[in-house]
């Protein structure tokens, strides 16, 4: 597998390679996570971190654990040192950690080619218009200064700009019909919002589909889901789920092809995308 990294990649996507990799080369030469801990005198978990790229991963670190792994290749050792190098760069996000949920959800959309949204509740974060954002993030923290709920605020923003990037993120973005009606930030905030929809959803880069109250049960009914792609490393795909009682992340390659299949079965019972838009005008008249 080539692992050279593209220019335009993220600091994130690049630690997950190497994560991949250092994985990768661990399994081939036979050791386990708790053998490799031991060797090092390391945490017990620091191997499972570095492995799920939850933690950045030093050089040396690299440089170490590729010569208990008897790796000799000099240029597949140099790559993975430059991916552990870049993997530490600091990028746009970096300044918005203290706002951001756990486990690096925006580095890694940061880094996506195409995101896959299904959302039962509230409009999706690239979707929102900032009235309407807003009143969702003084509504969940409420005890937050003014200054932090407007750092969130600039955070989604942020999020928002890459659909219009030079080279833009794909979202496709399927929505609960309830979504729509749900009046959030009073009734002028919700007309905005709904226009906003309108304009977004004009993008040629964005799909934007509901699925009606007629769709029945499906397997998402359950909560908010993210299929987070990365084309040039299918690998690499990972779902993420957020709830109240934490988030998850699966990277299985076969439990994200099976999310992924749900997501389609669910889009063919979805309005299309001209007349999901015909739903939000008569909402608007």
């Amino acid at each position: 597998m080539d692992i050279d990294a593209a220019k335009d990649e993220g600091p994130t996507l690049r630690r997950r390679r190497l994560a991949a990799e250092l994985k990768k080369s661990r399994e081939e030469a036979g050791f386990t996570q708790e053998s490799v801990s031991r060797h090092f005198e390391w945490h017990s978990a620091k191997v499972t971190r570095i492995e799920n790229a939850r933690v950045p991963v030093t050089a040396r670190d690299v440089n170490d654990l590729l010569t208990l792994y008897g790796v000799r290749d000099v240029d597949y050792r140099e790559a993975l040192l430059a991916l552990a190098r870049q993997g530490k760069q600091r990028t746009w996000w970096t300044d918005y950690r203290d706002v951001m949920r756990p486990g690096n959800f925006v580095g890694m959309e940061a880094d996506a080619s195409i995101t896959r949204v299904w959302e039962p509740i509230v409009l999706p974060g690239l979707l929102q218009s900032e009235a309407y954002m807003r009143a969702l993030i003084g509504t969940g923290r409420r005890h937050d200064r003014k200054e932090t709920i407007e750092r969130r605020v600039a955070l989604r923003r942020m999020r928002q700009a890459r659909l219009t990037a030079p080279s833009p993120l794909q979202l496709v973005a399927l929505i609960d019909e309830s979504v729509i009606h749900r009046v959030v930030g009073g009734p002028s905030v919700m007309q905005e919002q709904r226009r906003k929809l309108i304009d977004v959803a004009a993008l040629p880069n964005v799909s934007m589909r509901i699925v009606p109250y007629g769709a029945g049960e499906h397997p998402f009914m359950g909560g908010s889901v993210a299929l987070l792609e990365f084309p040039d490393v299918a690998h690499l795909d990972v779902i993420y789920l957020e709830g109240l009682a934490g988030d998850y992340y699966e990277e299985q390659p076969a439990e994200v092809k099976r999310y992924r299949d749900e997501f389609e079965r669910l889009r063919s019972r979805a309005l299309s995308e001209s007349s999901s838009i015909s739903l939000i005008e008569r909402l608007l008249d």
